[in-house]
């Protein structure tokens, strides 16, 4: 019988960094799932739930080749709880079915949850631990301007659609501090890594090196 996978949950507000930990944790040789990605997959061209995005809430959604304008959507759902909910309830037992079908296949020692959502679409119950990406707030303002090319007006619809950073903060098993350099940031996840592999009996807890440092 195959062995369940020990399950990471990642989380953290808009453009606090949880995607640089997800690439340094893949780098490490854990699977990682990305629910943005996954909710992107399913919301292609033609599918039945891009079809019920646009029946709620209207053909200026879509791209003239019939693809999901995600800034358009945002424009609306980011200004209105009541439309991000609905937009939730349309999208949310999908990606979960996706994500949790993803893991039940995994053939990897350690998989990585990684969702904006992961306490709000119960995701949180199937990991074994959850991991919050926190940032300065002036940072989480600038960096989601400069990546998504956004106004600050607009970005910070974004950010207080959300949770305030600490309501994730005091549910967390482990916070990793975005705040200093991307090396810093590696750091915290290599000895959080080492800290997992011991635990599954993958590594003695003083039998590696930290590569960053070396």
């Amino acid at each position: 019988m195959r062995r369940r996978p020990y399950i990471i949950g990642l989380t953290g507000n808009i453009a606090c960094g949880k995607s640089s930990v997800l690439r340094e944790l893949a780098a490490l040789g854990a699977e990682t799932i990305d629910a943005d990605q996954v909710a992107r997959e399913l919301t292609e061209p033609g599918s039945p739930i891009l079809e019920e995005i646009a029946r709620e809430f209207g053909p200026a959604v879509l791209r003239p080749d019939g693809s999901l304008d995600r800034r358009a959507l945002g424009a609306i759902v980011f200004r209105d709880p009541v439309a991000l909910r609905r937009l939730e309830a349309i999208t949310h037992p999908a990606i979960v079915a996706e994500i949790r079908r993803r893991v039940a296949r995994s053939d990897r020692p350690v998989v990585v949850i990684d969702a904006i959502k992961l306490f709000e679409a119960s995701l949180a119950r199937d990991c074994d631990e959850v991991w919050v990406v926190t940032c300065r707030p002036e940072q989480q303002l600038a960096r989601l301007m400069a990546r998504n090319g956004l106004s600050e007006e607009e970005a910070l619809a974004r950010i207080r659609a959300q949770p305030p950073q600490e309501e994730k903060v005091a549910r967390a098993d482990r916070v990793i501090d975005n705040s200093g350099s991307l090396e810093e940031t590696q750091r915290q996840v290599h000895a959080l890594w080492r800290e997992i592999l011991a635990k599954i009996g993958r590594l003695a807890p003083d039998a590696a090196t930290d590569p960053v440092a070396e």
